[in-house]
């Protein structure tokens, strides 16, 4: 069995695999694997001219980001899986930080590198920057990047950090605690499984970190651009699906109540700047939450049947939105005062 197995999806990436598969195959110690979601475009016949003894896994149909993921995963043997989205640039020996910190960490069930952005390399990157959190309202927020504020980073996340959720562009897990917590969600499709899959892995004892030592480049968005109404509409739909997946009996009701009202706030924004596709968006992913709730029963109880953490410390007790807009705590640090 490898030790470490990369897995890039894809799906129509063949820009972002002529651009940073190479980097990934010069910089990594483990197999490399291509799982392509059934691509219509010219990735695989690139990959077989330019990388012919690359590991290709062809799924027969677009999965999505999580079940393409499910299905790969269950066909590769190795300790750790590594999810790496496809525009995602590394160097150096970029996986031996985290390998040697997960395996002096046998409590630790996954772990992120340190996630900068690949169009302002001085910066983090949106999507994971150095570790994510949750606010006790359920908005997911990072270490460098709060709502729509990303720092520069001038060291001041460099500590290995226990977190709430790692980010899926680049994400190692261990494969039998995949496997035992039933991998990604792939009702979610695309956005937030992962954070969804790291709740499951926090509220049953498991670790979850992130590794500044070790190093990436998101370039980000490279599937939808972050003004889509289609992410809108994945994003708020999925946010309420792991809301109710994931929160104790005493929380879920009052969290969805506030939700309620601040989802349509945040439809009334979308509508005030002209986005009235995702001003829709908003109202379709409650609407299909609503239809779909019955359908996340079982998933919700046994989440919490096999949960024995009742509160993750990688929760806040405060809002976010709070913070961030009446106290104008606009950055990580100030948070811990």
């Amino acid at each position: 069995m490898d030790k470490v197995a990369v897995v890039i999806l894809n799906w129509n990436g063949e820009a972002m695999l002529r651009r940073f598969l190479p980097g990934v195959l010069a910089h990594t110690r483990g197999r490399v694997y291509v799982a392509d979601n059934a691509s219509t475009d010219g990735s695989l016949s690139w990959l077989a001219e330019e990388y012919p003894r690359v590991d290709t896994i062809l799924l027969d149909r677009n999965y999505g980001f999580a079940e393409g993921y499910n299905q790969a995963l269950s066909r590769i043997e190795a300790e750790y899986y590594v999810l790496l989205n496809s525009d995602v640039e590394v160097k150096d020996d970029w996986l031996k930080p985290m390998v040697g910190y997960m395996d002096s960490h046998p409590a630790v069930a996954a772990c992120q590198p340190k996630v900068m952005s690949w169009h302002e390399p001085d910066k983090f990157e949106y999507a994971g920057a150095a570790g994510g959190y949750m606010d006790a309202l359920g908005y997911p927020y990072c270490r460098g990047r709060i709502l729509g504020t990303v720092e520069a980073d001038q060291g001041q996340y460099d500590a290995v950090a226990s977190v709430f959720w790692a980010t899926g562009a680049a994400l190692m897990v261990r494969s039998a605690v995949y496997r035992e917590a039933g991998g990604l969600d792939a009702r979610f499709f695309a956005h937030m499984e992962e954070i969804d899959f790291c709740w499951r892995l926090r509220s049953r004892g498991y670790g979850v970190a992130c590794v500044p030592s070790a190093v990436v480049y998101h370039v980000g968005g490279g599937t939808l651009p972050k003004e889509n109404p289609r992410k809108t509409y994945l994003n708020f739909r999925n946010n309420l699906y792991m809301l109710y997946k994931n929160l104790p009996e005493s929380r879920l009701r009052p969290v969805m109540r506030w939700r309620f009202w601040l989802d349509r706030l945040a439809a009334l924004q979308f509508l005030l700047k002209g986005e009235y596709g995702s001003f829709r968006a908003v109202f379709q992913a409650r609407r299909d939450f609503r239809r779909q709730k019955p359908y996340l029963v079982l998933s919700r109880k046994e989440n919490l049947s096999l949960a024995t953490v009742g509160c993750i410390p990688e929760q806040a007790p405060f809002s976010i939105l709070w913070d961030y807009y009446v106290k104008g705590c606009r950055i990580y640090s100030k948070l811990l005062h």
